[in-house]
C-alpha cells in the first residue's frame, strides 16, 4: 500500500496537507497502539506497523519536495540515493554562485539571496503546471522527467541557501 492509497487520495505531486489533516487524525486514532492492548501480539504489531506508515506518509506530505521525490519513486523514475547528472549550464551557474558565496561580505548577501530566489522561480516555472495539475493517468513520462530535473536542481539550490543562511 502506498501513502496515497493509505490516505485514500489520488496520486499527486502537490498535496494540500491542511486538507489531509482530518484524515491523518482519523488514521492516527484508528491505528493508535493504545487501542490494541487487548489484541493478539500479531494485531499489536500490525497496528504499530500501520501507525508508523501513517506517520511516515504524513511527514512526506508535509514537505512538497519529499512528496515529489516519493511520486517519482512510485513511478520508477527516481532511485534512492540516485546520483543525477545535472545540466552543465546549471552546474556552471552553481559554481559561480558558490564562488560568490565564498567571497561575499555581509553587504552582498542579500543580492545573492535574491539571485537564488530568482533561480528557484526560473526552474519552477516550466514544471509548475505539471506539479500543480498532475493526473496519474494523463501526465506523460516526459513531463515527469522534467519534474525530476527540477527536483534535483531545486535540491542543489536549497543546499546553497542553507550555506548562505549559515553565514
Amino acid at each position: 500500500m502506498n501513502y496515497f492509497e493509505l490516505f485514500e487520495i489520488p496520486v499527486q505531486l502537490h498535496v494540500n496537507s491542511h486538507e489531509l489533516r482530518s484524515k491523518f487524525m482519523e488514521l492516527s486514532r484508528r491505528y493508535h497502539p493504545d487501542f490494541f492492548t487487548n489484541e493478539t501480539p500479531e494485531r499489536q504489531e500490525e497496528a504499530l506497523d500501520m501507525i508508523a506508515l501513517v506517520n511516515k506518509a504524513w511527514k512526506i506530505f508535509q514537505q512538497p519536495e519529499e512528496t515529489i521525490a516519493y511520486v517519482l519513486q512510485l513511478k520508477g523514475l527516481l532511485a534512492e540515493n540516485e546520483k543525477y547528472q545535472l545540466d552543465a549550464d546549471f552546474l556552471m551557474e552553481m559554481m559561480e554562485i558558490n564562488e560568490a558565496l565564498t567571497e561575499q561580505d555581509a553587504g552582498q548577501l542579500s543580492s545573492l539571496t535574491e539571485r537564488l530566489q530568482h533561480l528557484q522561480e526560473q526552474i519552477y516555472a516550466p514544471v509548475r503546471a505539471t506539479i500543480e495539475n498532475f493526473r496519474d493517468d494523463t501526465t506523460s513520462p516526459t513531463d515527469l522527467l522534467k519534474v525530476k530535473e527540477y527536483y534535483f536542481q531545486n535540491k542543489y539550490l536549497e543546499r546553497i541557501k542553507e550555506s548562505l543562511n549559515a553565514l
